[in-house]
């Protein structure tokens, strides 16, 4: 983040710069990407009266440029005025951040549907028996047939001599075996 103090027609001591700087670090805490910081200090007559006027222009990422500008008699009560205010807008800004982040109506949806399926799933855990499939060698369908009546099982899973992944299942025909 850049910070630049300036004045005009005010001379700025090494008190009134630290006093700057501290508040403007107090910006920080507020985890925006700001850019630059550029506190300005003038002093004008207005009606045979010396003001002191105190701006902030604060440049954040993904937001219009922030100024504010606080008149005042005293320097100090300037900076710290317009300093309350600037903290102001940027928390709002941050809550506004942090609101965004809240769940969406279609993740709710998208949610409640994976419960639902869920719950199906549920339902067919009595019916669905998870098997491990051991990985063999590859083999010829003769033998995998063979392995097939020998286990009495409804189906094989194995991988042929070409390298492809194939299954062997009983059909509903007596003696009759399908190869997928």
């Amino acid at each position: 983040m850049n910070t630049s103090i300036v004045g005009r027609h005010v001379t700025l001591t090494d008190e009134l710069k630290t006093h700057i700087e501290s508040t403007i670090e107090t910006f920080k805490k507020y985890n925006l990407d700001m850019i630059s910081v550029n506190a300005i200090i003038s002093q004008e007559q207005k009606h045979g009266k010396k003001v002191i006027s105190f701006e902030y222009v604060l440049n954040i990422a993904n937001i219009d440029t922030v100024v504010v500008k606080q008149k005042d008699k005293d320097l100090h009560a300037a900076i710290d005025i317009a300093t309350d205010r600037v903290c102001k807008i940027l928390r709002r800004h941050a809550d506004k951040i942090k609101a965004h982040d809240a769940t969406k109506l279609t993740e709710v949806a998208i949610a409640q549907e994976e419960d639902s399926i869920a719950k199906e799933l549920e339902k067919l855990d009595n019916e669905i028996i998870p098997m491990t499939l051991k990985s063999y060698k590859p083999m010829d369908i003769e033998d995998a047939l063979n392995d097939l009546k020998e286990d009495g099982g409804a189906f094989k899973v194995f991988y042929d001599m070409d390298d492809n992944f194939r299954v062997l299942y009983k059909t509903k025909i007596e003696g009759k075996y399908g190869l997928y």
